[in-house]
């Protein structure tokens, strides 16, 4: 992970702002707030590149300053299956931390992004010291568990017309601009990238993406996706 440069007030007050977006670690006071991003350090992260691996050592967890992580799993057959999404404001790599047993899956730069990296030999002290941070962490775990339980639901329930629909409307609601044809999603998913998120294969979302275009419910401009039919997707999920 690289280093990146930028001025130190710009940095803190980024990493402010994302503090106080993530439900863990928005009621620290401000010099809580200081001593987390005193010991923080930040990386930018290439689209693509490996975070850390299942069965890597739990060192460190981050909080994501912009872009993207996807977190998942692969199958002794090779198949990959998104277990989450980490956005702006999100914290990923707290469970591995906590108990400093190893990963429990993969995580991958979905695309350029930057996190701040807290360290586990600080974090713990840190927490042991304020109480109150413990009972958040453990909203924030169940959280997570409840998330990947539902993700898990999808798989088993429903087909892949509707896991695509979900996943489009929940990216749209998340990086979605209006534009004069429909929403345009801002973060550029190529079709393994889809395919990834709703664990299917790349064949069946590309086989989707046709239907739909020819329908004219979405568009692909520039490896970007353009809603136009909003209310279609909807329909998809009974809503």
């Amino acid at each position: 992970m690289a280093q990146i440069r930028s001025s130190p007030h710009k940095l803190a007050a980024m990493k402010r702002e994302v503090l106080l977006s993530s439900p863990f670690f928005a009621h620290l006071r401000p010099e809580e707030l200081d001593e987390v991003i005193a010991h923080s350090q930040e990386r930018r992260l290439p689209r693509g590149s490996l975070i850390f691996s299942k069965g890597d050592p739990g060192s460190f967890m981050l909080a994501v300053l912009s872009g993207l992580i996807r977190v998942g799993a692969t199958s002794v057959e090779g198949r990959e299956i998104t277990l989450n999404v980490i956005s702006p404001g999100e914290i990923v790599g707290e469970i591995a931390l906590l108990d400093g047993r190893p990963r429990s899956a993969d995580a991958v730069a979905a695309e350029e992004t930057v996190v701040m990296v807290i360290e586990r030999r600080f974090f713990l002290p840190f927490l042991i010291r304020h109480e109150g941070l413990v009972e958040r962490m453990l909203v924030v775990l169940c959280d997570r568990l409840r998330r990947t339980s539902a993700a898990l639901e999808e798989l088993a329930l429903l087909d892949l017309p509707q896991r695509m629909a979900r996943t489009l409307v929940k990216l749209a609601g998340d990086y979605g601009t209006p534009t004069a044809n429909g929403v345009r999603i801002e973060l550029r998913l190529s079709q393994r990238d889809l395919s990834n998120l709703v664990a299917a294969t790349r064949e069946s979302v590309n086989k989707q993406l046709r239907i739909w275009r020819e329908a004219t419910i979405l568009d692909l401009v520039g490896g970007h996706v353009i809603i136009m039919d909003m209310t279609a997707l909807y329909r998809l999920l009974g809503e």
